[in-house]
């Protein structure tokens, strides 16, 4: 095997169960995205397992996939386009987000035979998704035969907890939850927390958290702090193998385009993965852990391999298996590390890993 990205289950257990426990409400588990690169099935059943009430993903496919590998908790679907099959995914329980008036008379249309379960989605101020200065054109007859179960947005700013937006977002929240006790929907679950807003932000668990990168044992965002300040365990860990070691002398230059050279007489490696793996190719200051020490990329990366230098004492051979991230604790590389040198954010870095690469499960990795 030249690849492989270990993940531990119980680290996404133990972030479940804290976040759980900081929010003092229920959780929904967002694992859209293959889980955020760890692994759709295995990460559901274990958040499952440590206390989340709902699944959150994006793709109806997401959820369909969830529903045919035996999960029977609820899950909920966000981003269903127009002329999906809706009917499909209300025989099957899945919960839908309606962001607009039209999604609400598909999903009505789709609703002859059994009553689907909707999510309003409002927008608050991310402008992206969801209702907005159509909201004030809400008709009862819009939502007549639909099971209205929660309302939701999202923050923006959440990883800026000291901005004014995230309170001004608040009470446009408020407000337009409001316009719902019209209809009589007086009981669903408010829902516009995610994992930064978790983690600083009390007033906004209402009903339910929406937790994605930090039940991954990653921070939102490396300025508000790290993983460790907010007792989270990074879940998973990457590791590739050496296909070669080799002494070069100094002066030579180094992958496409030339664009760096030895500054020493050294040993560099060859590690056997690359951007088609998900290595960004315009790393600078990543690297990997081998040997008890650090050894930083040299050269473009590749599609299938980058270069480190290795340092010229180094004993490392070709074979040996390095850590491209961990969690740190030994001096490894981390996801954020790698996403400051990437120019980028380590939601990235682990989403991005691909199919090439086997996820392996582990009750711990560290």
């Amino acid at each position: 095997m030249r690849a492989e990205a270990i993940v531990d289950l119980s680290a996404i257990k133990h972030n479940v169960a804290l976040l759980k426990e900081k929010s003092g409400t229920n959780l929904l588990a967002v694992v859209k995205a293959d889980a955020y690169g760890h692994g759709l099935l295995p990460v559901a059943k274990a958040a499952l397992d440590a206390g989340a009430s709902i699944l959150g993903v994006a793709l109806l496919e997401e959820a369909i996939s969830l529903r045919e590998g035996g999960i029977t908790a609820p899950i909920l679907a966000w981003l269903v386009q127009p002329g999906s099959d809706y009917k499909s995914a209300i025989d099957l329980d899945i919960d839908l987000a309606a962001g607009s008036i039209a999604a609400l008379h598909e999903i009505q249309a789709a609703s002859k035979d059994k009553k689907a379960r909707v999510h309003l989605e409002l927008d608050t101020g991310m402008t992206r998704g969801g209702f907005l200065g159509e909201w004030s054109s809400l008709d009862a007859s819009d939502v007549a035969g639909l099971e209205i179960v929660g309302v939701f947005s999202h923050f923006a700013r959440a990883d800026e907890p000291a901005e004014v937006q995230n309170k001004e977002q608040l009470t446009r929240f408020n407000e337009m939850v409001a316009t719902l006790h019209q209809f009589g929907f007086t009981d669903v679950k408010r829902h516009i927390s995610n994992s930064a807003a978790t983690l600083t932000n009390p007033t906004a668990a209402f009903e339910m958290v929406r937790t994605g990168i930090a039940i991954y044992g990653l921070t939102p965002d490396t300025a508000m702090g790290s993983s460790r300040d907010f007792g989270l365990r990074p879940a998973m860990q990457l590791r590739a193998a050496l296909y070669l070691v080799k002494d070069v002398p100094a002066g030579t230059p180094v992958g496409y385009g030339a664009s760096e050279s030895t500054a020493r007489d050294t040993k560099l490696g060859v590690v056997t993965m690359g951007y088609a793996d998900g290595i960004p190719r315009i790393a600078k200051g990543a690297g990997v852990w081998v040997n008890g020490q650090r050894a930083p990329i040299i050269g473009r990366v590749s599609m299938d391999q980058f270069v480190v230098d290795l340092g010229p004492e180094s004993k490392a051979k070709s074979g040996d298996w390095v850590v491209v991230f961990g969690n740190g604790s030994h001096g490894e590389y981390t996801a954020d590390d790698w996403g400051a040198a990437s120019g980028s954010i380590n939601y990235e870095i682990v989403t991005r890993i691909g199919p090439r690469v086997p996820r392996i499960y582990s009750a711990h990795v560290y």
